[in-house]
Formats: C-alpha cells, sequence, structure tokens
C-alpha cells in the first residue's frame, strides 16, 4: 500500500489557531486539487464535522489512551488513495492524561511518533516577539520521536511583529511556515462544549472558502507540503465493538449527532444497516430496527421541542417494550424521566429510566474513561471491558435504577456517574471509543 505523506499540526495548548489552520490547510490543498485525509487526536465529534466539510473526506479520531496501537493502525488505511494527510491535534502538543492508556497518555505526541507525521506548531505571538523562538526550541527537544517541522505564527500584529519574529527563529534554525494576521472574520461560533456544529451553520461552505483562501494567501503552501513525511503503514484488522444489532435505528439531528465515525463505519462493514431518523422532527425509530442508538449531542438546546415530540417519545416507548434502546450521554438524557434547562424549566423525557439531569447549575464533568459493564448492553456482554471519554454540563438530580457500569477516570479514581439499565433500556454518560485490551 503506498502511504501518503502528511503533517500534524499541534500548538503549545488550546485557543491557539489549530482548527483555523487545518480547515483552512484542508480548503487550500483541495482547491488545488489534492485529495487529503483529515484526522483528529482525541475525543472530538465536532472538529470532524468541520474537516469533512474542508476537505470533501471524512475524518477519523485517533487515540492512544482509548485505542490499541493496531486500532489506530488499522484506520490509517483510510490514507489510500489520497494525496495528503492532514491531522488536528488537541489541546497542547504534549498534553494528555497521567497514565498511560492502551497505547499512550492520549496526547498528539504519541501519534505524531506512531504515524511518522511531523509536526507544524502553531504559535500564537500575539503577546512576545523573540520569546516565541524559546517556546519553540523547548517543544522541539522534549521527544527524540516527535519532530517538529516548522512553525506558523499566528495573530501577528504588524510586519514589524513579523520581522522581529521570523530574524530570531532563521538564527535558531527554526523555519517558519506561514504568518497569520488577526483576522475576526474568519472566527467559527462558539458554545458550551466547544465551536456549534458544522451542520448548523447555513454559511459553512462560504466559512471555509473564506478560511481557505485566508490560509492560502499567508502559508507557503509547497514549503509545508516538502516538510510532509510518508505515513507509517500499519495493521489491516482491528478488535471493533461488534454492531449492537442487525438494524439499528440510528437517532440523527442537531440534538444527537455525537457518533464516532471509526464505529459507525465499523458497523456497517460487519453487516449492520443504519435507520436514521430525527427526534426533532418527531420521528420514531423504524419498526423494522432490532435496536435504538441515541448519541450524545444537545438535548439541553433542544428541551421543549423534545418534550412536545409525542410521536418521537410514545414511539420510543414501544419500542423497548420488545428491543433495546441505548443512549449516549444527550441520547441518555433524552430517556430519562425529565431534563431541567438553564432557566430552570423542566422538560419531561421519553421515561424509558428514572434519570433526572438538569443544566440550571452547570458543572463540567470532562476526561477519559475505563469502564466495565455490570449489565449488559446493546453489542456488548456483562463484564466487557470499554474506553472513552465524557464531556458535559449536566448534573444527576435522581438516578433510581441498577447501575449500567463501573467506571473509573484516567487515574484509576472511581467516577459516579455509572449509567443505569431499566428492562430492555440501558445509558451512560459514557462515549465508546473502544475496546479495552489493557485492563486498568
Amino acid at each position: 500500500m503506498s502511504m501518503p505523506a502528511g503533517v500534524l499540526i499541534s500548538a503549545p495548548g488550546s485557543g491557539v489557531g489549530k482548527t483555523t489552520l487545518c480547515l483552512g490547510l484542508l480548503r487550500a490543498l483541495r482547491d488545488r486539487g489534492l485529495a487529503v485525509q483529515p484526522f483528529k487526536c482525541g475525543p472530538d465529534y465536532i472538529d470532524p464535522g468541520f474537516h469533512r466539510v474542508a476537505s470533501g473526506h471524512e475524518s477519523m479520531n485517533l487515540d492512544s489512551w482509548s485505542m490499541p496501537s493496531h486500532t489506530i493502525e488499522a484506520l490509517l488505511n483510510t490514507v489510500e488513495g489520497k494525496d495528503f494527510v492532514v491531522c488536528e491535534g488537541a489541546m497542547g502538543l504534549f498534553d494528555g492524561a497521567a497514565n498511560r492508556g492502551e497505547s499512550g497518555t492520549g496526547s498528539a505526541a504519541d501519534i505524531a511518533a506512531m504515524t511518522g507525521w511531523p509536526v507544524v506548531l502553531v504559535l500564537d505571538v500575539s503577546s512576545q516577539a523573540q520569546s516565541a523562538v524559546a517556546v519553540a526550541l523547548g517543544f522541539s527537544a522534549l521527544r527524540s520521536d516527535v519532530h517538529i517541522a516548522g512553525v506558523v505564527l499566528n495573530r501577528v500584529a504588524s510586519l514589524r511583529h513579523e520581522a522581529l519574529i521570523r530574524d530570531a527563529m532563521q538564527q535558531a534554525g527554526v523555519r517558519v511556515l506561514g504568518v497569520l494576521p488577526r483576522n475576526a472574520d474568519i472566527q467559527l461560533p462558539e458554545r458550551h462544549l466547544g465551536l456549534e456544529q458544522s451542520r448548523e451553520l447555513g454559511d459553512r461552505e462560504d466559512r471555509m472558502s473564506a478560511i481557505g483562501k485566508f490560509v492560502a494567501d499567508h502559508v507557503d503552501l509547497d514549503a509545508l507540503l516538502s516538510v510532509a513525511r510518508p505515513t507509517h503503514p500499519g495493521s489491516v484488522t482491528a478488535d471493533w465493538p461488534q454492531p449492537p444489532g442487525q438494524r439499528i435505528a440510528l437517532a440523527d439531528d442537531a440534538a444527537f449527532s455525537f457518533m464516532y465515525p471509526h464505529l459507525r463505519n465499523a458497523w456497517q462493514a460487519a453487516g449492520a444497516e443504519l435507520i436514521p431518523f430525527s427526534p426533532l422532527a418527531n420521528e420514531a425509530p423504524d419498526e423494522r430496527a432490532d435496536v435504538c442508538w441515541l448519541p450524545g449531542g444537545y438535548p439541553e438546546l433542544h428541551a421543549g421541542t423534545l418534550a412536545a415530540a409525542s410521536k418521537f417519545r410514545q414511539g420510543l416507548q414501544v419500542f423497548a417494550q420488545s428491543r433495546p434502546v441505548h443512549g449516549e450521554c444527550g441520547g441518555y438524557m433524552a430517556m430519562g424521566e425529565a431534563l431541567i434547562d438553564a432557566n430552570g424549566d423542566r422538560h419531561e423525557m421519553a421515561g424509558l429510566l428514572g434519570l433526572v439531569t438538569s443544566f440550571e447549575r452547570r458543572r463540567l464533568h470532562l476526561g477519559y474513561r475505563f469502564s466495565q459493564l455490570l449489565s449488559p448492553m446493546p453489542g456488548l456482554e456483562s463484564g466487557s471491558c470499554l474506553r472513552g471519554h465524557e464531556f458535559h454540563y449536566s448534573s444527576i438530580i435522581e438516578q433510581p435504577d441498577e447501575p449500567l457500569a463501573r467506571v473509573q477516570d484516567a487515574s484509576g479514581k472511581q467516577v459516579p456517574e455509572a449509567g443505569s439499565w431499566r428492562n430492555n433500556a440501558s445509558g451512560s454518560f459514557f462515549h465508546l471509543v473502544a475496546k479495552a485490551v489493557k485492563l486498568t
């Protein structure tokens, strides 16, 4: 298999401009006629959606804490037939869990080392000049198996500002691949879990075109292509979780959209049929399905609409009388008795579980999770060990049902949000990424 060259876009931390540069590169290279395969480090649903719009190709998540190495290697096979690879890191380049997971700590640096992709480091220089060189040199020296190919300077204030930093970088032997001036016009709208979803932006194509032109105007694309390195060849097999059923009714709209492409693709590759439906459009799960899956998303933003969706709620209740229904995070909340929104208003949900959740007093729940099932859930037996993550702001007010799993964070500490089950219904705040090979 011929493996195309690629780069990994990272930074010293969050909010520095990784996503802007990554989206701009994807669109600018696509405009050159290149087929570019995007990836995203870590457990992130939102950025890959924008990657797909910018590149025209589905973006896959790569995560060394949740995924064994052979799973990551199998996902790399999606680069076959592509001309180039652009992978976006998460947080800072070396940031990850304190304890090692399946094949690493979850850092972008792990992925760079495993794949062979050199790092293009984005530096926010809005409040510094020559001192940025020390940051670049420090990142270059920390891990011998991670190569920093060059830097892109972001939020540069003036030509004089640029000249000061360029000169200092040149003297230190650090290659400057691009210089991005401040530009508020290309910022993407945000909300409490990150960027708004790409599917919600009616002008997303115009936005991607503008970001692509901005990056093409300020980054030396030929230089960036020249520093790329071929992707390391990997495994052709992966131990994916089995599909939860043969025909899967899959909730899919602006309230329920957090579904990892690698799991969806694995289910379909195993022969499962996905039958999408929209709770927000008051649609019930298809009667032909033998299981219903409610992904995470933003039910808190649509609580009133879901409460009024009588066909959806009643259809879900009828479905659950004879077939399993499972919900992750937002889907789990929609299966409960009620959801209390940020204003303190109570909205009745499907009532398959006794769960009551509230956004009135927001509290962040974020991090990797190791989960061992105490009860079966669709496609997985009791005792199965899984890896994934939790990311939400809701609090549990009531949870009278039996716990679904024993859940720990990346440090091994017990997590109280253990999910629950009742009859054919099960759910958890836990987002499944992969089956665990290495047990915590």
